[in-house]
């Protein structure tokens, strides 16, 4: 089922969802100082080209560090990120379909925004009461 998921979700949405990641890390490594921004966008567009069978979970070792990076990273590219996200969402909730897509992109919100202090890991390491429903 993640499979089938994760091939309907590439078709309706995730490739352009992969490719606005991959942009916006693009131009934050050409710029120095927000390397590690590009970093972060490369983790996430590889989340979210195929995000079904993972889940995102708090970093135990997150500090000061990580919140500083998220309010860069949302000043930078996680707004107009988050907007394709919602964007992505509202087309894919039009069909029947979709809207299981859309619940999903809806909870890339979160991490959209703010990515860093959090990790991504396979959705069987998190006890099934604790899943997102993207992650089952």
């Amino acid at each position: 089922m993640r499979t089938l998921l994760n091939i309907i979700w590439l078709i309706f949405g995730g490739f352009w969802l992969w490719l606005g990641y991959v942009f916006a890390g693009i131009i934050c490594c050409l710029l120095i100082v927000t390397i590690p921004l590009g970093v972060a966008s490369f983790r996430m567009a590889n989340y979210a080209l195929w995000p079904f069978g993972r889940a995102v979970v708090p970093a135990p070792d997150a500090g000061a560090g990580s919140a500083l990076g998220n309010v860069i990273w949302f000043v930078l590219c996680g707004w107009w990120l988050a907007l394709g996200h919602i964007m992505t969402a509202v087309a894919q909730a039009l069909t029947i379909v979709g809207i299981p897509l859309a619940v999903a992109n809806l909870k890339l919100l979160p991490v959209s925004i703010m990515p860093f202090g959090k990790q991504i890991v396979p959705s069987d390491l998190i006890p099934v009461s604790q899943r997102p429903l993207h992650a089952l």
